[in-house]
């Protein structure tokens, strides 16, 4: 039997840390959204970061509407005030709380306002330029540095912080040494989230897989079916039609012969 739906708090988050690891999904579309809740997924994250997202977001929350789920704000982000209008306008449009990849600065801006915020440690992709992509911490320097990253994130009031692609015992260690919920992508089991986007779940793009990821179907392939369904069925109807196969009998209504030639002799005494 399926346990009663409950949309977390970041308060139920907190009380959680360390009795259980949450399943957490990030989706693009109202249809993942809704499968989701509907498969029971403990949490969510979305894009916000483009005027096409933000757009999208309260279409998220209506189709998963007792799911918590936190949107990405945009990269780039110059003051706090711009911060904190984004995290404000996230949480009007239905969010639960905000992603922010940014520094301890715009993070401490938001939380200063109650926004619920959560901070990246680890491989960030935003900032790839420095670091390529790749497992960070394997290091005595760099373990230091995601570790004091990660303080830096605390101190300035996330609730929460992605941890990406850092070595699994590092990651485990660190969740150890936070009050905020790791959410490990990539990162082992030792965090408080497994995190995966739905494109690598789904399997719906064609590049390699990534190391840290699962595909449990392969979309891809599936919409390359459908599409070339598409173009079957579409010449099968030029054909049809070209061929006089459609629209037959059956797909058509008639007037009563009388009564059309009741009409056509009206009209040729009009004329």
């Amino acid at each position: 039997m399926l346990r009663p739906r409950k949309k977390f708090t970041v308060h139920d988050l907190r009380k959680l840390k360390g009795k259980r690891v949450l399943t957490h999904i990030h989706v693009k579309s109202p249809e993942e959204a809704a499968a989701a809740e509907a498969a029971g997924v403990d949490l969510m994250s979305c894009p916000f970061d483009t005027p096409e997202a933000q757009s999208r977001l309260p279409l998220l929350v209506a189709a998963a509407p007792q799911s918590f789920l936190s949107g990405s704000t945009p990269h780039g982000m110059a003051t706090q005030e711009e911060a904190i209008r984004t995290g404000f306008r996230a949480l009007e449009l239905g969010a639960s709380s905000v992603y922010c990849s940014g520094s301890p600065y715009l993070i401490e801006a938001m939380a200063r306002e109650g926004i619920p915020v959560v901070g990246h440690i680890g491989m960030v992709p935003r900032h790839v330029t420095w670091t390529g992509y790749r497992s960070l911490g394997k290091t005595a320097v760099e373990a230091k540095a995601i570790y004091q990253k990660m303080k830096d994130i605390e101190n300035a009031g996330a609730y929460a912080a992605e941890i990406e692609i850092v070595p699994h015992n590092l990651a485990t260690w660190l969740c150890q040494q936070t009050t905020m919920i790791l959410m490990s992508l990539g990162s082992g089991t030792g965090c408080d989230t497994q995190f995966l986007f739905s494109d690598d779940i789904l399997g719906d793009y064609d590049e390699r897989l990534p190391r840290h990821s699962k595909a449990y179907r392969n979309f891809a392939e599936e919409y390359r079916r459908l599409q070339n369904e598409r173009i079957a069925a579409f010449r099968e109807y030029i054909a049809d039609v070209n061929e006089g196969r459609f629209p037959e009998r059956s797909h058509l209504t008639e007037m009563d012969p009388v009564l059309l030639d009741e009409v056509r002799r009206s009209l040729e005494n009009v004329t």
